[in-house]
């Protein structure tokens, strides 16, 4: 059978030049106005994503290495 991408992690799930998971931080979507500038900042990029999670990423996106 052919191996399928999983929609989640296609919408979610970026992979870097040296093969890590990236996924978005949160609490960047609503109650903006509340957060300091700091406090935004520091959710301006993505995280890596743990060791533990590379398995459950590695077969939810098959075709992608």
């Amino acid at each position: 059978m052919k191996a399928k991408t999983h929609s989640w992690a296609k919408k979610r799930v970026k992979i870097t030049g040296t093969g890590k998971y990236v996924l978005a931080k949160s609490c960047k979507r609503h109650l903006l106005s509340d957060k300091s500038k700091k406090a935004k900042g520091r959710e301006k990029y993505g995280k890596v994503s743990g060791t533990a999670n590379v398995r459950e990423m590695r077969q939810s996106l098959p075709n992608w290495l």
